[in-house]
């Protein structure tokens, strides 16, 4: 665990009062202890203890420096936590309640009588992810990187004819030739009238000429996101291409001018919503403006109306404003961003000027 996650699980002890944690989101046990398999961790005051079975038990030594504690069918996990609670002493544990399914916090709580108080740590856990440190820092703009080289390949092969789902592959094929050890999520591929649609699920619909092609793809390097998105013409654009184009390209170099520590994620957004909202498009742009990346490609904090968290050094953002119109198409421009003292430092490098090819 680096030092910034120690004192960031040690001050989750002080201010709850839990006598140990069970952590059992995957992001979170990979960020905690650098084991990045199947498994989950007991922490308390006194140890450190990853719980896996056979298939992980090596790859947890390599990976962390924590105890490793293989379960068996001999040996059941809520035996060993037992066993953890009881050597420590524990009456209160704290648990991901956001994450840990309803019928697992059962069998816990009802194979452990020595607990005498669950603590629900809602985000807790999570939030000691929000400030990246240099090297996750290092492995976002790394993948970012690889982002950006896939989508200058794929410039150079995107053609009328070629199906959406052909060109998610094309586009995956050149993130992993250029290093990418997986996908962030489902790569999205929307054009023409699909790309009114922010979550299109790439199909069999041809490209044609004059279809917007949104593309919205990440990958992972070191367990680290990314996540970019570019809308592009093909052929030459019409006038109403051209004005919903500029509209969120404005948005999003408006929100990035604003963006910078101490704002909140609500006050950037309003940035880009009123430019659009002011253009008459207003109820054609419906999600957030943004979202933390990391470990996982959805993180907080939220750039949205709805999240007042105070943006801090060192947490990520993406900055992706939209304008989707149903039977006509749609636009998201989308780049990943530190966040600084005095603005933001932007990771992706790919051009964001209306290409028509």
């Amino acid at each position: 665990m680096s030092r910034a996650g120690q004192e960031r699980v040690r001050k989750i002890f002080d201010t709850t009062g839990a006598g140990a944690l069970f952590i059992t989101d995957p992001h979170n046990v990979g960020y905690i202890s650098g084991f990045m398999g199947e498994g989950m961790l007991y922490l308390s005051r006194n140890r450190n203890v990853i719980i896996t079975d056979s298939r992980y038990t090596e790859a947890a030594a390599r990976q962390s420096d924590f105890e490793i504690i293989e379960e068996k069918n001999s040996h059941r996990r809520v035996n060993i936590l037992r066993e953890c609670i009881s050597s420590d002493g524990i009456d209160i544990v704290g648990y991901e309640d956001n994450y840990m399914k309803c019928s697992e916090f059962s069998r816990y709580a009802n194979g452990l009588q020595e607990v005498q108080q669950w603590l629900p740590l809602e985000n807790q856990i999570n939030a000691i992810r929000r400030i990246k440190t240099p090297e996750e820092l290092e492995c976002l703009a790394k993948a970012e990187a690889v982002g950006d080289a896939a989508f200058a390949d794929i410039l150079n092969i995107l053609k009328p004819g070629m199906t959406e789902l052909e060109t998610a592959a094309e586009l995956e094929y050149r993130m992993k030739k250029h290093g990418a050890q997986g996908l962030s999520f489902d790569t999205i591929i929307a054009s023409g009238l699909n790309s009114s649609m922010p979550h299109a699920v790439p199909g069999n619909k041809k490209l044609e000429t004059g279809d917007f092609v949104t593309m919205d793809f990440g990958c992972v390097i070191d367990g680290y996101c990314s996540d970019m998105t570019r809308t592009v013409v093909l052929g030459k654009a019409d006038e109403k291409q051209k004005e919903i184009y500029s509209i969120v390209l404005r948005a999003q170099t408006e929100a990035l001018s604003v963006l910078k520590a101490g704002m909140k994620g609500s006050e950037v957004d309003a940035v880009a919503r009123n430019i659009i909202r002011d253009a008459g498009y207003g109820a054609y742009f419906g999600h957030g403006l943004g979202h933390s990346v990391g470990l996982y490609i959805h993180e907080d904090p939220r750039l949205s109306p709805t999240d007042d968290t105070v943006l801090e050094e060192n947490m990520i953002e993406t900055v992706e404003p939209g304008i989707y119109v149903p039977g006509f198409g749609g636009v998201r421009i989308e780049d990943m961003v530190v966040v600084t003292a005095d603005g933001c430092r932007n990771l992706a490098h790919s051009p964001k000027e209306l290409i028509e090819l």
